[in-house]
């Protein structure tokens, strides 16, 4: 599994993914991703060493993600990732976390703000559609609105599309609202998986021939047709 990368086009960066203990709502219905953890911390930090390590600092820019949220990275993986946006002059640093730590993220802010890298947090909100996402796809946010969400302290946006039920209109107001309230919105195609949720054909079409050509040259819109688009993963 590849765990470094460079993002070159549209806010470049470099991009890690490093391994935690694991997301702690563990119920969204489409997701997988919580496979790459172990509850072996002195293990996760021992990879997560390796990876950081690989860091330079190349456009001040990081990207971190653990496929859960940070409060799951074992604290010696967080004090040496604050080492390293100190030594490589990391000006900014985009991470994840789910909606239920949001009572962690000012704490967490601090430490970087420390040495002087600006932390935004990402959300996996997929869609605005609050009926869908809860019921659906189970995302634990409950029925806070767009703004509510930024209010609490969340930057960027992660959207999946192609869904069923799913259309062009629909998945375009989400980008639009996700524009609307906060930096950044990265946009996610549904690919197969080992979960029940499964890419809808007719929502996979409209996505790729109406709402990627809208959006492909928005500096703000990052956007994978596949989920190893940010060069990590596998």
């Amino acid at each position: 599994m590849n765990r470094y990368s460079i993002i070159n086009h549209k806010n470049p960066r470099e991009i890690v993914l490093l391994r935690g203990s694991g997301c702690r709502w563990h119920r969204c219905t489409f997701c997988d991703y919580h496979a790459d953890s172990s509850p072996d911390a002195a293990a996760n930090f021992a990879l997560n060493r390796t990876v950081l390590e690989q860091i330079t600092g190349l456009y001040g820019r990081l990207e971190v993600i653990n496929s859960g949220s940070f409060v799951d990275l074992d604290e010696r993986t967080v004090d040496l990732l604050v080492e390293v946006c100190r030594r490589c002059a990391i000006h900014t640093m985009h991470i994840e976390c789910h909606w239920m730590h949001r009572d962690a993220l000012a704490s967490f802010r601090e430490r970087f703000e420390a040495v002087g890298t600006q932390v935004i947090f990402k959300i996996g909100v997929e869609t605005f559609d609050i009926d869908y996402r809860e019921r659906i796809l189970r995302k634990g946010i409950g029925k806070a609105s767009a703004a509510e969400i930024a209010a609490a302290g969340f930057g960027e946006v992660n959207l999946l599309c192609g869904l069923a039920g799913q259309t062009a209109a629909s998945m375009i107001v989400d980008i639009e609202t996700g524009l609307a309230h906060f930096s950044r919105v990265c946009v996610n195609l549904m690919v197969e998986n080992t979960t029940p949720i499964k890419p809808d054909p007719e929502a996979v079409q409209a996505f790729l021939t109406e709402v990627v050509p809208r959006y492909k040259d928005d500096p703000r819109v990052d956007i994978l047709v596949e989920n190893t688009d940010f060069g990590v993963g596998e």
